[in-house]
C-alpha cells in the first residue's frame, strides 16, 4: 500500500512540474535561430482560432445577423474571408518566435533575454491547461497560454 501511495505522489509531482519543464523546452528553442524548432511546441491552429476570435470580438462583429444588421452581413462575410487569409499568413512559427521574443524583451532586463526569466506567474488554469505571464501585471505582461495535447505541453494561445 505505501508503494502505491508513494507511486501516486511522485505521478502527482511530475504532472505538476511537467509545463515548467515544456516552459524550458520553449526557452531553448526560442534561443535558436530557426523558427521551426518552436514546430513541436506550438498548435498555430489553435493561436489562429483565439486570435480571430478576439479580433471578431474587438471589431464589434458577433452578431450581424441581429435586426437592422442586414446591410453589414455581406461586409461581416467579406472581411472574415479576407481577415481568415491574413491570418493563415501572419501568423506562422516566425511570427510566434517574434511575439515571444519581444515579450520577453521587453518584460526582463536580463541579456541575452531568457523567457524563464520573463515569467512572472505560471499556475494551472485546469488539468490541461497552464497561463504562463510574461512580465509583471498592468505593466504590458504578454499571457502565453499552454494546453496538453497529447505527451506535449503546446502553445495555443499569445495575448499582448
Amino acid at each position: 500500500m505505501r508503494f502505491i501511495v508513494s507511486l501516486l505522489l511522485a505521478s502527482l509531482l511530475v504532472f505538476l512540474f511537467w509545463p515548467y519543464y515544456h516552459l524550458y523546452r520553449l526557452d531553448d528553442a526560442l534561443g535558436r535561430p530557426d523558427p521551426a524548432a518552436l514546430a513541436p511546441l506550438v498548435d498555430l491552429d489553435a493561436i489562429r482560432a483565439n486570435t480571430k476570435e478576439r479580433l471578431t470580438w474587438a471589431l464589434g462583429m458577433r452578431d450581424a445577423a441581429a435586426p437592422g444588421m442586414e446591410p453589414l452581413r455581406w461586409l461581416q462575410q467579406g472581411l472574415q474571408r479576407a481577415g481568415e487569409a491574413a491570418l493563415e499568413d501572419t501568423i506562422d512559427l516566425a511570427w510566434v518566435q517574434t511575439q515571444l521574443r519581444d515579450a520577453v524583451s521587453a518584460t526582463t532586463e536580463r541579456r541575452p533575454a531568457y523567457l524563464l526569466a520573463a515569467v512572472d506567474f505560471a499556475m494551472f488554469e485546469s488539468w490541461n491547461r497552464f497561463l504562463v505571464r510574461l512580465g509583471r501585471l498592468g505593466y504590458g505582461e504578454t499571457h502565453v497560454r499552454l494546453q496538453l495535447e497529447g505527451l506535449t505541453w503546446k502553445v495555443t494561445d499569445i495575448v499582448r
